[in-house]
């Protein structure tokens, strides 16, 4: 796999990958990352037809489930906090 290129955003870090038949769109922002693969046909050809698909519309649910997964992810670590402190002292008979 190699890198064929980046999108500039100012938020995400977004990088194109090119490996045999497919491509993929690496999103990245803080603690998390998506991934979309494209094969090549369809309409997709090249590195062009990557970024003509990357649009404001697609960005925009992007930055969708990027909210959703930071939810996931802060919702699991405060169920985790609360049996950590619930575990936190011996019960003394």
């Amino acid at each position: 796999m190699r890198i064929t290129g980046y999108i500039e955003h100012p938020i995400f870090k977004i990088t194109i990958f090119k490996m045999d038949n497919k491509f993929s769109v690496k999103f990245e922002t803080g603690l998390f990352e998506q991934t979309y693969k494209f094969r090549t046909g369809d309409g997709i050809e090249k590195e062009q037809d990557i970024r003509d698909l990357v649009d404001a519309t697609f960005i925009e649910e992007v930055s969708q489930h990027f909210q959703a997964m930071n939810i996931t992810r802060t919702n699991s670590l405060a169920k985790r906090m609360q049996g950590d402190a619930l575990d936190e002292f011996e019960v003394i008979i």
